[in-house]
């Protein structure tokens, strides 16, 4: 059989859930750089994976697939010795998960996405940094977090979404977004999670629960966090 393949940035959080869930669950698989900043996502060759020319994506075998959410289903399904709590055999508990992963991709993705690149990526991708676009997203990102306490994470028969002891898909989808936060500036990071104890607690939850993966796959991002850090003490200290 040949083996998974995985094309990932590891500064996509969608990319980060994959890589993550993978690594946890002991799926022997071929991790294959595509750097988004170099634009090996238009390239030719990514385009016969992918035509949307997006990160994550699969190879299982002939099989090609996109989309993060569809690609931890897939995995979860098709790949034996996964524990049932990623994504449980029943029609009713996929479905609440689901629900979690489709609110996702309309509230906390575009609200955390849209604040990291008007305040702190946007150069690095050729745009300008937009406060007023920040300050909507800053707007919508807590409304996002003030619903996550109320609803996903309302139980507390479980330290994970939906009340559950352990952590499925939807948890990992959920706190590879919030991890993005990770480059913004300390005090804006700190106004924007520092409210919710609860999501607090749920991210450090998930992080326990899945390292020592999670800190590895997070490096990246690390990295990244510490150079623009250091860009804005220098900035600052010209004034």
């Amino acid at each position: 059989m040949t083996k998974l393949k995985v094309y990932v940035d590891r500064m996509s959080q969608p990319s980060r859930a994959v890589l993550i869930f993978c690594k946890a669950n002991g799926i022997d698989f071929e991790e294959v750089r595509i750097d988004l900043a170099k634009g090996q996502h238009r390239s030719p060759q990514f385009q016969e994976i992918n035509p949307l020319k997006q990160v994550p994506a699969i190879v299982d075998g002939r099989f090609k697939l996109s989309e993060s959410h569809s690609i931890l289903r897939y995995i979860a399904c098709t790949f034996p010795g996964i524990p049932d709590h990623w994504y449980p055999s029943d029609a009713s508990s996929q479905a609440k998960i689901n629900s979690v992963l489709d609110w996702h991709h309309s509230n906390l993705r575009p609200a955390s996405a849209k604040l990291v690149v008007n305040s702190a990526l946007g150069p690095a991708l050729g745009l300008p940094l937009n406060p007023q676009a920040a300050a909507e997203a800053e707007l919508l990102l807590s409304s996002s977090f003030s619903n996550l306490e109320a609803v996903w994470l309302r139980s507390s028969s479980g330290k994970f979404l939906l009340g559950r002891s352990q952590p499925s898909i939807a948890d990992l989808s959920l706190v590879c977004e919030i991890m993005q936060l990770e480059v913004l500036d300390e005090k804006i990071r700190n106004r924007v999670l520092g409210p919710f104890k609860k999501v607090n607690q749920w991210v450090q939850d998930l992080k326990e629960a899945t390292n020592p993966h999670f800190e590895e796959i997070h490096q990246t991002l690390y990295q990244v966090k510490s150079r623009l850090a250091a860009a804005r003490m220098r900035s600052e200290s010209k004034l």
